[in-house]
């Protein structure tokens, strides 16, 4: 029950994260009176027939650079910022490195194949 409730909340907020400009209109319609009659730019312009669509667009706008920042701080925070402290230095004689190989085995093997498998007997 616990489980069912908490996964429902968690699809509710990430489809709100997803959905803000629905958030955005949802809240303008409901509150659309108010918006026009005090929160509107041009309220003292009714021949603009604006009707608080300016500040429907201007929450828009906000809503919009809300989420890309998010999606940039996200991007961010998937890779680690580099910052070079010291001064790398740069030598251009290359040091010569000798491999060592040995011929011979630590071990030996066997000469034949036939000596180390050996079939069962029937």
């Amino acid at each position: 029950m616990f489980r069912s409730i908490l996964a429902h909340i968690l699809i509710f907020f990430t489809m709100a994260a997803n959905f803000s400009q629905v958030f955005v209109r949802a809240g303008f319609e409901l509150n659309e009176s108010y918006i026009v009659s005090k929160l509107c730019i041009n309220r003292d312009k009714p021949q603009m027939h604006c009707n608080g669509k300016c500040y429907l667009m201007r929450k828009l706008k906000q809503a919009e650079q809300k989420e890309r920042n998010r999606a940039h701080e996200n991007q961010r925070s998937m890779y680690q910022l580099g910052v070079v402290v010291e001064k790398l230095s740069f030598n251009p004689y290359m040091v010569r490195v000798e491999r060592i190989y040995k011929p011979e085995l630590p071990f030996l093997l066997p000469a034949y194949a036939a000596d180390i498998f050996q079939p069962p007997r029937v």
